[in-house]
């Protein structure tokens, strides 16, 4: 028993020596300390909380810098209590559901932090819908006001007709337009704060949707899973408050959301750009001395295409973690990228429904750079075969985890598999004999052929080791004989020759005879969502014209 207590103490002194190392734990006034506790208690633990704590800390650094220019964390704050005030003066009820579409930008996290403040539902939109998707999406969650760039005008037309009852605010016009503004919003209300809300809003964000319609998955409105979500996190990646970070990763994505949060908290810069460009992302991490970088996989891709003569304009010698998650990331990139800027590359293995549940570290990617890392602090893995039985190491089965973030069932009604306590996570993987996680692909993809189980992944892996071969995508279609037979996409590096018939016997040569495809497509690109992952459903259609 006495040991109980001895843990504890243990505990509160690594939590303590971790916030203090990464600044979180600074001598301030005690004066400081009260303002800021105060912001965090009257803005009740959302996900922006940190604006306004960090308005009190440092109201005077830069928050945002965009095309717009920048906004100081107090300048911020002051914006966005404008802004919730304007939406609970708007006639009518002040709007319970809010949803954003918008791109990375002041817009985005003024939107987001007034909704916190008003206590409204957040509904985090892919800036990729096209009207019907869009339709069907809001009138599913309830929506009653939309946040949304100009350049979407058109999708949200026809989605939220003029007639629908949904308020429409832009949140960024490169034109003079007509309609509310969220500036008009703001400059209206300027000096005013909002009235404390009666609810507590929730975050509802759509999974990827490659495979059909996204899904929303909702999660508490509260920011993250606790001090000690965040101390697992500061123990694995060096971030430290008060430093420039540059977001690339899409803001709407789970991946993108979370590391703006965490920016918001840790009071960092957050250098952003409205669409990517790879040499101007690099250009915003030197220019600005930003020590983080937080991408989608596809984005290591395009960075490490510049030519030579570009990368070595931009040393990005400031940078201390290059973070990563939304999809698999492609293995030469990742080592060709940390011989370039060091051993930065953090990859995370991440769910819209479970948060964080396996990190690999710089050491773990030198080990194999296709390796999801182990499992996060504070979440348990298990690999599960079919009757539930827990599998050794190997032994690829279904991923299920527990971890302590809030899931709370899609909005649809429906939710995810449980099996004692843990949570199946969609995809299909195994643990090596060190202890790391390989993800080999989601459960929905793997591949029935002539009886015999086919990872889509393996033979990706064998056309990509083929010198002609850039990017594969493999899938199943229907078979009369075989169940189903495999079919493949594949993307050449430039100037680079091959037939499908030469990629099919260099498949041939390396894996059995089940696994080689059918057919093979030659592609431009492959199609992919905003986060990189590929859209597989196209290659179905694809397949079948």
């Amino acid at each position: 028993m006495a040991s109980g207590p001895l843990d504890s103490l243990r505990r509160v002194g690594s939590m303590l020596e971790t916030f203090t190392r990464v600044g979180l734990l600074a001598p301030l006034r005690p004066d400081k300390y009260l303002r800021i506790a105060a912001a965090a208690a009257r803005e009740g633990g959302t996900t922006t909380t940190g604006i306004a704590m960090a308005a009190q800390r440092c109201g005077d650094r830069p928050a945002i810098i965009d095309e717009r220019g920048t906004l100081t964390y107090a300048q911020l704050d002051r914006r966005c209590n404008a802004l919730a005030a304007g939406l609970q003066r708007l006639p009518g009820r002040t709007p319970q559901a809010i949803a954003l579409m918008c791109r990375n930008h002041r817009g985005f996290i003024e939107a987001l932090a007034a909704a916190n403040r008003i206590g409204a539902d957040v509904l985090l939109l892919n800036t990729s819908f096209a009207g019907p998707a869009l339709a069907e999406v809001v009138a599913r969650e309830g929506v009653d006001l939309i946040f949304y760039d100009e350049e979407f005008t058109a999708a949200v037309d026809l989605a939220l007709p003029a007639d629908s009852g949904c308020v429409r605010v832009v949140s960024w016009a490169d034109s003079e337009i007509p309609g509310l503004t969220v500036d008009d919003l703001i400059n209206a209300n300027a000096g005013r704060r909002p009235a404390k809300p009666n609810r507590s809003g929730k975050l509802v964000m759509l999974t990827s949707g490659t495979t059909g319609t996204p899904k929303g998955a909702r999660r508490s409105g509260r920011g993250g899973g606790g001090i000690a979500d965040l101390q697992a996190i500061f123990d694995r990646i060096p971030w430290h408050t008060e430093e420039a970070v540059v977001i690339a990763a899409p803001m709407f994505h789970a991946w993108g959301f979370s590391q703006l949060a965490l920016a918001l908290t840790m009071a960092c810069t957050i250098a952003t750009r409205r669409k990517f460009d790879p040499e101007a992302t690099l250009a915003l991490v030197e220019s600005n001395a930003a020590t983080g970088l937080c991408v989608v996989p596809v984005m290591f891709d395009r960075i490490m295409a510049l030519p030579e003569s570009v990368l070595d304009q931009y040393p990005c010698r400031s940078l201390r973690f290059a973070t990563s998650s939304g999809s698999r990331m492609r293995p030469e990139v990742v080592t060709a990228f940390m011989d370039t800027f060091g051993d930065v590359v953090f990859n995370n293995y991440n769910a819209t429904e479970a948060g964080m549940i396996a990190l690999a570290t710089p050491e773990d990617l030198r080990y194999n750079p296709e390796t999801a890392g182990r499992p996060a602090p504070g979440t348990e893995i298990r690999i599960l075969d079919a009757d539930f039985v827990e599998l050794p190491a190997g032994e690829t089965g279904q991923i299920f985890v527990r971890n302590s973030s809030q899931f709370d069932g899609y909005t649809g009604g429906d939710s995810k598999l449980f099996h004692d306590g843990f949570m199946a996570s969609g995809d299909l993987g195994y643990f090596d004999d060190t202890g790391r996680l390989f993800v080999v692909g989601r459960d929905d993809e793997m591949i029935v052929s002539g009886g015999e189980n086919v990872y889509p992944i393996e033979t990706e892996r064998a056309l990509t080791n083929h010198a002609a071969v850039a990017e594969a995508a493999v899938i199943g279609v229907d078979d009369a004989d075989y169940g189903q037979r495999l079919v493949a996409f594949v993307v050449l590096e430039p100037g680079v020759p091959a037939t499908p018939e030469e990629l099919r016997q260099h498949v041939r040569d390396n894996l059995a005879s089940y696994k080689v495809p059918r057919s093979i497509t030659i592609l431009d690109a492959l199609p992919r969502n905003n986060t990189g992952k590929v859209l597989r459903r196209e290659l179905q259609a694809m397949a079948a014209g």
